[in-house]
């Protein structure tokens, strides 16, 4: 009743920033978009790059125990390997060619078609992700690479992530991991003393080097989404105190005060 119109509206606006900061906060990627997904999501076409597929257990009630990943059959890979993981297995699966494809000089009639992750222990428990570190090569000079991601929870449930978006602003169900490969970069040495290189003998001796992800994509929008919720909090709080009555005990005295020195 004591609240001003001016106040009243200020305070509208507040809610309204309010409701839209809580919409953000709800929408950011790795919130909304659990999926298992390709990271990152592009590579260097032509040359040999390490990904990782991560694996987000989007159940409340049971564990994820095993991921098999599903090669592309039109794009073949010469090289594919992988690096343990703690807590889990892993088995690879290879297929004839129907035509053998080059690399390094030699003539490749089998390549490798599945990846097996399985789990020796509870998994990746509710709440909790985990990436699967493999090296490909040599990759197509352009174009995408479409996986397809079989996962397994402790319940029984299997979940096909095979979806592939008819337009770029669908957003399938269970959308397909997807490696997006870009034009070699020109500053990009390619004799044996950069990635390439460093890819090729990665493939001949049969080590693989590891990167890490340190989350600062997803932690930045997480932060920002707090600091708006904060900021419009502390507004609404102004808003209100500014919109309460006058101390009437306070105004009175103020009053005789006044009266007092005239």
């Amino acid at each position: 009743m004591f609240t001003s119109t001016p106040a009243r509206r200020a305070a509208s606006r507040v809610g309204v920033g309010l409701t839209a900061a809580l919409a953000a906060a709800a929408s950011l990627p790795g919130v909304a978009q659990a999926h298992v997904s390709v990271q990152p999501g592009t590579a260097e076409g032509g040359a040999f790059s390490v990904v990782a597929f991560r694996v987000p257990n989007e159940r409340d009630d049971a564990s994820t125990t095993q991921l098999r990943i599903t090669l592309p059959a039109d794009q073949p890979l010469g090289s594919v390997s992988t690096t343990p993981v703690a807590g889990w297995t892993v088995k690879t699966s290879t297929r004839k060619l129907d035509e053998p494809i080059e690399m390094f000089g030699q003539q490749l009639d089998r390549v490798v078609s599945q990846v097996t992750w399985t789990a020796t222990g509870e998994g990746i428990e509710p709440g909790q992700f985990q990436d699967f570190d493999v090296s490909l090569g040599p990759l197509p000079e352009s174009g995408e690479l479409v996986f397809r991601a079989l996962q397994t929870y402790s319940s029984g449930e299997k979940v096909n992530w095979n979806e592939v978006p008819a337009t770029e602003s669908a957003q399938p169900e269970h959308p397909a991991p997807t490696l997006s490969i870009g034009p070699a970069s020109a500053a990009q040495p390619s004799d044996g003393n950069g990635a390439g290189g460093a890819a090729a003998q990665e493939s001949q001796d049969g080590t693989s080097a590891v990167t890490a992800d340190d989350g600062s994509d997803s932690a930045l929008p997480l932060a920002m989404s707090g600091t708006a919720l904060v900021v419009s909090l502390l507004t609404a709080l102004l808003v209100w105190r500014r919109g309460r009555p006058a101390d009437p005990v306070r105004s009175g005295s103020s009053r005789t005060l006044e009266d007092a020195r005239v």
